[in-house]
């Protein structure tokens, strides 16, 4: 299924658990730290450094471009890290989230709640992954170095939907049928 943000309603309504998406357009890098100061400004009522109604933040932390190359080898990380912010920000519009890995009770309960979607990026892949960046941008917090906000310009990038606005779990449901 091609796929192209900003996210909206009927997107996500079409979305299942174990779909395979390209996803298209406008992605914003983030990780913990950039995530504490995005909820630190929400809760002081301050302007935010990125829009959220629509986006998509990708968990992840590129590594260095090479000589030639827009960005490093970008392979998601670990998403339970950004549990603790993550109903903040889908609650102030944040629609789509790409990393790896199970997300909590809370995060599934606000994906529901807030009509949002967990996707997952291969892990191990993440040279492939750089090839589907097309466009890198900083935009916020270059104090944080690889964890930066970044704005990315992506074509065809390939996810899995893991979390659904439906309350499923491609994780739990493969753990279920593997048990049969």
């Amino acid at each position: 299924m091609e796929l192209k943000t900003p996210l909206r309603d009927e997107d996500i309504l079409k979305l299942k658990a174990g779909d395979r998406v390209n996803l298209s357009g406008i992605v914003f890098t983030a990780r913990d730290a950039a995530h504490a100061r995005l909820v630190d400004l929400i809760e002081k009522d301050e302007k935010l450094p990125i829009p959220l109604q629509g986006q998509v933040i990708y968990y992840v932390g590129p590594a260095p471009a090479k000589p030639g190359e827009i960005i490093g080898s970008a392979g998601p990380t670990t998403s339970y890290r950004m549990d603790p912010f993550t109903p903040v920000l889908l609650k102030h519009g944040l629609k789509g989230m790409i990393g790896k890995g199970a997300r909590s009770k809370e995060v599934r309960e606000a994906i529901k709640r807030y009509g949002a979607v967990y996707f997952a990026a291969v892990g191990g892949a993440a040279a492939l992954i750089s090839r589907s960046i097309k466009r890198v941008e900083l935009v916020a917090y270059p104090d944080l170095g690889p964890e930066a906000i970044r704005k990315l310009e992506v074509e065809s990038f390939p996810l899995i939907v893991i979390n659904d606005v439906y309350g499923n779990d491609l994780y739990e449901e493969g753990v279920a049928r593997y048990r049969k």
